[in-house]
């Protein structure tokens, strides 16, 4: 019966692990978006390849929250291994209107740093999650029922 319920606890923890995976996948694309129309907007792209950047930038935020709350969660189904994951992204608000405003190549360039570190976040994140989910699957696969 144990080990009937540490299964369902690891498919568990890889479901939630699908779920982090996705909203990461999803913030590293739009987070590559804004990284391209943040190039083009250094290039004197204007307003509205600022907008398009910012744009890109809250959804990759909403789908950050996402992941932190399905990051949570994979955690908890994980706190018999003792692992913990975290993910944080603080699009500042200071810098957005920055870049609004001043629209320089000077904010333009702070921006794009903020979001290469985002995407770098994101990506190190996506690995880590990846390789324990792998360790998870294999886990599952190798103990008898």
């Amino acid at each position: 019966m144990e080990l009937e319920q540490n299964k369902i606890e690891i498919q568990e923890a890889i479901d939630a692990a699908d779920r982090a995976l996705r909203s990461l996948e999803g913030a590293r694309d739009s987070l590559q978006a804004a990284q391209g129309w943040g190039i083009f907007d250094m290039l004197g792209g204007g307003f509205f390849s600022t907008w398009f950047k910012h744009s890109n930038m809250d959804e990759a935020e909403k789908l950050i929250a996402n992941a932190q709350a399905a990051l949570r969660n994979f955690s908890r189904e994980l706190e018999d291994v003792g692992e913990t994951i975290d993910l944080s992204f603080n699009n500042a608000d200071l810098l957005t209107v920055a870049d609004y405003f001043l629209d320089g190549l000077f904010a333009d360039f702070l921006m794009q740093g903020r979001i290469k570190d985002a995407i770098a976040n994101v990506e190190d994140t996506i690995g880590r999650v990846t390789a324990i989910q792998s360790a998870l699957v294999q886990q599952l696969e190798q103990d008898p029922l």
